[in-house]
């Protein structure tokens, strides 16, 4: 019997037949450029808004912390933080710990940005989810919570051995 969710590697039908991890791995493709967008509306980018969040609750991070939490290269972290740091949102600080080291500071300008921006962004990105009954809320954030898990514990290593590879 085939376990739901699991893909038999035919050329599925209609939307309703799929598997519901090929359904999705669609919504989730089909949802970073929308999300991007209303992000962009609000005049920041995506990138340099989660950075400004990460620094509200972990002030002080190295650059390269900064990326890895993000998911995002180096190379990008220091391109938005220029960006923010020219829109007086974050500061750069030598580290005193490492005179070497570089920390990335929010300022006041990024807090009362986030102040003013986080509600309007968080209505707009509710109302592209707001597709979930109420009935259906518990069983859908299980799924989420449990593939969350799975995703952050999962190792190619493992994945070769359960195959035979």
């Amino acid at each position: 019997m085939e376990k739901v969710g699991q893909w038999d590697g035919r050329t599925p039908g209609s939307l309703e037949e799929w598997p519901i991890g090929q359904l999705f791995g669609v919504a989730s493709r089909l949802s970073g450029p929308i999300v991007w967008r209303i992000i962009e509306r609000h005049g920041i980018s995506p990138a340099g808004y989660l950075l400004l969040r990460l620094l509200i609750t972990e002030d002080g991070l190295r650059p390269g912390e900064a990326a890895k939490r993000l998911m995002v290269t180096p190379a990008t972290i220091t391109s938005v933080v220029d960006t923010l740091e020219r829109n007086g949102h974050v500061r750069r600080e030598r580290s005193y710990r490492d005179r070497r080291g570089v920390m990335l500071l929010i300022t006041d300008s990024g807090r009362r940005f986030l102040v003013e921006k986080s509600g309007p962004i968080g209505r707009d990105l509710s109302r592209l989810y707001d597709v979930v009954d109420e009935d259906d809320e518990a069983a859908v954030r299980r799924f989420l919570l449990k593939l969350i898990r799975k995703f952050e514990n999962y190792s190619p290593d493992e994945e070769a051995k359960g195959h035979g590879a």
